[in-house]
């Protein structure tokens, strides 16, 4: 066999669509491979004794380059005699994302509300937080294969869920003078394009829909690592944070109590804790 190697991102997932070429000294390129389903490459082109310049390439990524030696007989640092010629082994190659930053091997993610969190954070009273969440939602992330700045997320919100802590609160948040949670069920969110600002940090730009008002608003957004979860599943973590104002969605409702102080703050902090499964459906319970 000519050539093997694995190819693989930096937390180990298989680069499927990667290409390994192999030139000599000359510059003139004597091997071509591309990888498999499971990111490795073998080719069975028996290779001449030399040096070597092994060159990896995938769409989205930083291509690698390295060198190998292929000898007549016995081994080398980097390769192995074969019958009629050499093999080189190359080993495993690391592609680091174009630009350096990082996001989840390609493809759909479901992400579970059980082990998410969408929270929003209001001022109450000029001197202290009110903290509220919505606990019912769903959504999915579609990481692109090849330009990864095409990756998409949507999500749904039941405007209805939130939850403060506070009965009487709660059921003034859903009424016409904030959510109006009878007439807009729903609070939605739909991406229209993603910008990397770091190895791990992206801005993600998208719509969102509240009150019957479609407003831009962007998502600072972290990634903060996928592993393998106890039911056989694979899951990626994520953070992001949005400033909001009330106003833009036509809350205006406020109470303004002595010395001018409003009673809620114009503005919300959006705090997203999101995990999300790999593929198109969460596992069945």
């Amino acid at each position: 066999m000519g050539l093997t190697a694995k190819i693989r991102t930096r937390d180990g997932w298989a680069v499927s669509h990667a290409v390994v070429t192999v030139v000599d000294m000359t510059g003139s390129q004597v091997l071509r491979a591309e990888a498999d389903a499971e990111g490795a490459v073998r080719d069975a082109t028996p290779l001449e004794p030399g040096t070597y310049t092994v060159i990896v390439t995938a769409v989205g990524y930083a291509p690698a380059a390295s060198s190998v030696i292929v000898t007549a007989g016995g081994t080398s640092r980097s390769s192995e005699a074969g019958s009629g010629g050499g093999r080189a082994e190359v080993g495993q190659v690391t592609l680091a994302r174009q630009g350096g930053s990082e996001l989840p091997p390609p493809g759909p993610w479901t992400i579970d509300p059980v082990h998410s969190s969408v929270a929003a954070v209001a001022r109450h009273l000029g001197i202290s937080s009110v903290h509220g969440r919505f606990t019912e939602f769903s959504g999915a992330i579609e990481i692109a294969p090849d330009d990864v700045t095409e990756s998409r997320v949507e999500a749904v919100i039941r405007a209805a869920s939130i939850d403060t802590g506070n009965g009487v609160r709660d059921g003034h948040l859903r009424s016409p003078d904030f959510l109006d949670v009878e007439r807009f069920p729903e609070i939605t969110y739909r991406s229209t394009g993603l910008t990397a600002n770091g190895a791990d940090r992206w801005t993600v730009h998208g719509e969102l829909g509240m009150r019957g008002v479609v407003r831009p608003v962007d998502l600072d957004l972290a990634c903060l690592g996928t592993g393998q979860d106890p039911w056989g599943g694979t899951r990626a973590a994520f953070r992001a944070t949005a400033e909001l104002r009330r106003e833009d969605f036509a809350m205006n409702y406020n109470q303004v109590l002595q010395a001018g102080i409003a009673a809620v703050g114009t503005t919300l902090k959006v705090e997203l804790d999101i995990q999300a499964v790999r593929g198109e459906s969460l596992p069945a319970a």
